[in-house]
């Protein structure tokens, strides 16, 4: 996929991953290490005091969140640089087998998969949602509907059987959440579908409704793909992230002081 700025410039491949995140996440926390260590170093030189290692992971989360934030990261890379340290620290002191270390890393990777690329963390939706949004949905014709990280498939399995008439279908890039969308769909007997993998690339003029449930980072993309190819008379839904600058149709309110689906006419 070709990346480009807005000059129109393209973004040679070190020079895009430069611009993820994680990996600006993962760079702050090493410069920060080494900050430390010299730091402690010095200390050590010139005043003959050591520094205590929590006080030091605690100092290494404080810089790499400062750092994070002049960055302009998300708040929760903020929670994240600022508490790394420490959880590592911590899970060492446990002493577990690797093998551990190893089942998580491979268990959250095909749990977030390209989070780190697409910056879409997993975020379930729960009951009050879906009925929220089958309740906004067509009631006089049949409808083919999408939702574009489906996770764990609640939402697309709920509406599929509320509406036999319907076509439903979500996709998910992580392997973990689409297996089990699927393997959930077979022991229900439910005809909702469930592909694996990037939105990006589906035609949403296939589409009546498309449902998005991602991250403010990828809401934009997300509105110029839809006015690029969704047709009249469709309609895009977002729950609880807007579309900057673009005034949303209708809001709706799942629960009191929730979170708001957005709704867009095309």
């Amino acid at each position: 996929m070709k990346i480009s700025r807005r000059s129109g410039a393209k973004l040679r491949a070190p020079e895009f991953l430069l611009h993820l995140p994680a990996v600006q996440a993962l760079f702050f926390q090493i410069l920060s290490f080494f900050i430390l260590v010299s730091l402690a170093f010095g200390l050590a030189t010139f005043f003959g005091w050591t520094m205590n290692i929590y006080l030091a992971a605690i100092l290494q989360g404080l810089l790499a969140a400062g750092f994070s934030y002049w960055r302009g990261l998300a708040s929760w890379w903020l929670a994240i640089s600022l508490f790394f340290p420490l959880a590592l620290i911590a899970a060492l002191s446990l002493q577990l087998p690797p093998v551990l270390f190893l089942f998580a890393f491979l268990v959250f990777l095909c749990l977030y998969w390209t989070t780190f690329r697409t910056q879409v963390p997993f975020y379930p939706s729960g009951l009050a949602t879906w009925k929220a949004v089958a309740d906004l949905l067509p009631k006089d014709q049949g409808i083919h509907f999408i939702d574009i990280g489906s996770g764990l498939g609640g939402l697309v399995l709920n509406l599929a059987r509320r509406r036999a008439d319907s076509r439903f279908v979500g996709i998910e890039i992580a392997p973990l959440p689409w297996l089990v969308s699927v393997l959930r769909a077979y022991l229900l007997g439910s005809h909702a579908h469930f592909a694996r993998g990037d939105y990006g690339r589906l035609n949403f003029a296939d589409y009546d409704v498309v449902f998005a449930y991602l991250s403010p980072v990828a809401m934009p993309g997300l509105w110029k793909k839809a006015c690029s190819e969704m047709r009249p008379g469709t309609m895009l839904l977002s729950y609880e992230f807007i579309i900057p600058d673009v005034a949303p149709a209708f809001v709706v309110s799942p629960v009191l002081n929730s979170p708001q689906i957005y709704g867009w006419r095309m």
